[in-house]
């Protein structure tokens, strides 16, 4: 049998380097995007309609100082007149992008219909980051019962817009940038 001693020197040992750490940064990027644009869209044996939609994204990813950001994100697509889409993506982003420069970002995965027959299929995003958070996306899917939508949404992601944003820092300073470096400097 070992002695308490023994096994309180054993655990010390095992659990000393816990005690000690290192400086370190484990900042992750995040997206909320909201936008509005218009919607084409059609199921079954419908016609083509067009509608107006709203996009909101909401997201996270690996750390912005990568030059390479890749993440997931949730979006809801309400068609104005019509009902809603959901979407869970995988997004792929530059740097770039997310700083609040110019930049892109790709989005891929699932979506589910809500309304009318419904649908589950592939959605899409191509989406084109401008400076201030600013983005032009390029939506698209395809689904169950030959539901297919494409569309153009325009708006602005509000933490590109403040906690992530490189551009304009001589006119506009970022005092708590969440990346480690000015990217622009790189």
């Amino acid at each position: 049998m070992r002695s308490p001693i023994a096994i309180l020197v054993a655990l010390a040992g095992l659990l000393a380097p816990l005690a000690w750490s290192s400086p370190s940064r484990a900042d992750t990027s995040a997206w909320s995007f909201f936008g509005a644009g218009a919607v084409g869209w059609k199921q079954g044996d419908s016609d083509l309609v067009f509608d107006g939609a709203l996009s909101l994204d909401v997201g996270v990813g690996t750390t912005p100082d990568a030059p390479v950001i890749f993440g997931g994100l949730v979006r809801a697509t309400p068609l104005l007149d019509s009902g809603i889409d959901l979407a869970l993506l995988a997004r792929v982003a530059t740097r770039g992008f997310q700083a609040g420069q110019l930049g892109l970002a790709v989005d891929a995965g699932g979506y589910h219909r809500f309304w009318g027959p419904g649908s589950t299929g592939v959605a899409g995003a191509l989406t084109l980051g401008a400076p201030l958070g600013i983005s032009l996306s390029l939506q698209g899917s395809y689904g169950t019962d030959n539901a297919m939508s494409f569309g153009a949404i325009a708006g602005i992601d509000v933490l590109r817009l403040t906690v992530y944003r490189q551009s304009l820092l001589q006119h506009w300073p970022n005092p708590f940038p969440a990346q480690g470096r000015d990217v622009a400097s790189r």
